[in-house]
């Protein structure tokens, strides 16, 4: 780990757990930063809301809109219920994976542990959804169309089941983290120019699409949960 990666935390004199190395400790530190930053934008936003949106409370307005139509096409009308859960991981993804653009900071979804603590964090929810809604037979998918073929299904379902927190980690983690180095490397080949315009394309492109995909998983993984409970 390069020592610039840990100026901030040491300006900071943000204390490190025993328990965790000075890697995974700079991990959390951003992790921390992200969250603040939403907490302080929400209450922003909540504090200044106008008849009128402008501003940040116009974008907000603008994502919660968007969130709650596709929970709506998805999981269908009661699935608005999981509104919570969906913009949260939208916004921590967004602003966590912005961070690593700013000069002397990282993103924290560049590092495995934190995409990979989102996404088994929604594989919990939405089998524990699905259990809680269903009970035993939530567990009926595994067994496949046909009775029959259930000891051939079983595994592959099971393996299915498994790879869907494995592919959000990857495809969230692989992105900024290819994203950071390819601006590390064109900062070290040339200090303006090209990193420039390579962020500019994770701001734009490449960051709001991994928030994206990421709530959109999320959502199509509830749907399935609750499938039979709406009418899906």
């Amino acid at each position: 780990m390069e020592q610039h990666e840990f100026l901030l935390l040491e300006w900071l004199h943000a204390p490190r757990l025993p328990f965790l190395s000075p890697h995974e400790s700079l991990v959390v530190e951003y992790t921390w930063i992200a969250m603040a930053i939403i907490v302080v934008l929400l209450l922003i936003v909540i504090t200044r809301l106008r008849t009128v949106p402008g501003g940040l409370q116009n974008v907000f307005e603008s994502l919660t809109a968007f969130v709650e139509g596709y929970l709506a096409e998805i999981v269908g009308p009661k699935g608005l219920v999981y509104f919570p859960l969906v913009v949260s991981i939208m916004l921590f993804v967004l602003v966590a994976s912005y961070l690593g653009l700013i000069p002397g900071m990282l993103s924290p979804t560049g590092f495995l542990s934190t995409p990979a603590a989102v996404a088994i964090t929604v594989f919990i929810f939405y089998n524990y959804v699905g259990i809680s809604r269903k009970g035993l037979k939530y567990f009926k998918h595994f067994l496949g169309p046909v009775p029959l073929l259930a000891p051939i299904m079983i595994p592959i379902e099971i393996i299915s089941e498994l790879a869907r927190p494995l592919s959000l980690t990857l495809r969230l983690f692989s992105n900024i983290f290819a994203g950071e180095t390819i601006i590390k490397m064109l900062f070290v080949a040339c200090a303006i120019g090209a990193p420039t315009i390579w962020m500019l394309v994770d701001s734009i492109v490449t960051i709001p699409i991994q928030g994206f995909v990421f709530s959109l998983l999320t959502m199509v993984y509830l749907s399935g949960a609750v499938a039979s409970d709406e009418g899906h």
